[in-house]
C-alpha cells in the first residue's frame, strides 16, 4: 500500500503566539500514522476570519497540483474561523481527492468512515449554499426585469460603432475614442471586440 503524503497547516493570530506546539503534535501524529510529510505551511500573525493568508494560499495551490494526499491541522479553526470559507475549503479538498484531518476534532478525519460521512455532509451543505445563491441571483434578475430595468451592457448605436471603428483605424486609443464620442472607452473596446469575434 502506497504511503500517504501529508501537508501540515498551522496558524496563529498574533505574533506573541507560536506555531511550534501545533507543529510538534502534528509531526508526531503524521509519524504514528505512517505518513510522509511533504511540507509545513505556517501563517503567523494572521486572522482566521478570511483566507487571504500567504501560507494558506500556497498550501491550496499545492493541493490543486495534488502534491499531497492528506491535509493535517491542529484544530478546525486553525484552517478558518469563517464557516463559509471552511465549507468551501473542505469541499474543494474533497473534489481534489485530498483527505482532511483535524487533530483535536477527531470526528473530522476523512481517512475514517465516520470522517468520510462528515465530509459528505459538508459537501451537501456547500451544494445547498450554492443553490441558494443561484436562486437568489435568478430571483433578483427576474425582479429587475419585472421593474423594467435593462440588464446587460448599455446599447451603442450602430452609427457610433462605425465612427469608433474608423477612429480606431486612425490609431486613436479606446479612451480617446470614448471621449470624442461621449461613450466609455471600455464600452467601445468591448463592442468592437464583440463585433470582431461575431
Amino acid at each position: 500500500m502506497k504511503q500517504k503524503i501529508a501537508a501540515i497547516y498551522a496558524r496563529v493570530s498574533t505574533d506573541r503566539q507560536k506555531v511550534a506546539m501545533q507543529l510538534e503534535e502534528l509531526r508526531a501524529f503524521a509519524q504514528r500514522s505512517g505518513w510522509i510529510i511533504f511540507k509545513e505551511f505556517t501563517d503567523e500573525g494572521f486572522t482566521g476570519k478570511h483566507t487571504v493568508r500567504p501560507a494558506y494560499n500556497a498550501m491550496m495551490k499545492e493541493a490543486r497540483h495534488r502534491k499531497f494526499d492528506v491535509l493535517l491541522v491542529w484544530k478546525l479553526d486553525r484552517l478558518s474561523r469563517s464557516m463559509k470559507d471552511l465549507i468551501n475549503t473542505l469541499d474543494e479538498l474533497r473534489h481534489l481527492g485530498i483527505d482532511f484531518v483535524s487533530y483535536d476534532d477527531r470526528q473530522l478525519d476523512t481517512t475514517t468512515p465516520a470522517g468520510k460521512l462528515m465530509f459528505h455532509m459538508i459537501a451537501a451543505v456547500a451544494e445547498f449554499e450554492r443553490e441558494i445563491i443561484r436562486e437568489r441571483v435568478i430571483a433578483g434578475l427576474e425582479s429587475a426585469k419585472r421593474k423594467g430595468k435593462r440588464l446587460g451592457r448599455p446599447p451603442v448605436a450602430p452609427l457610433v460603432l462605425e465612427r469608433a471603428k474608423a477612429l480606431r483605424k486612425q490609431g486613436l486609443s479606446f479612451a480617446a475614442i470614448g471621449k470624442q464620442l461621449g461613450v466609455s472607452g471600455d464600452v467601445i473596446r468591448k463592442r468592437l471586440n464583440d463585433k470582431i469575434s461575431s
